[in-house]
């Protein structure tokens, strides 16, 4: 984590993301963490006008992963903390 804060951009949201995939095992809570970062990397790499369009496809293709007896249970999770998380899991 502490390797992303130097970082800008896109850079620094992948190594957001990076780090908080190790470090969610010790605080369930940060579960959602790994995935908006990726979102927002997602989203900083893209070009202007494109970025909203650039997170919706990768939280789309990041929802088609969940395997289906968690879907419901990581859907609920997303819908209840987006606020906490950019709102990058919102419609």
């Amino acid at each position: 984590m502490g390797a992303a804060r130097p970082l800008r951009g896109a850079a620094r949201f992948a190594a957001y993301s990076a780090g908080q995939t190790a470090c969610v095992a010790h605080v369930p809570e940060h579960d959602l963490g790994a995935a908006a970062y990726a979102i927002k990397a997602v989203a900083a790499a893209a070009p202007e006008g494109q970025k909203r369009k650039a997170a919706r496809a990768e939280r789309d293709w990041q929802r088609r992963q969940i395997p289906e007896h968690l879907r419901t249970l990581v859907l609920e999770d997303q819908d209840r903390r987006s606020s906490i998380c950019w709102s990058v899991f919102d419609d």
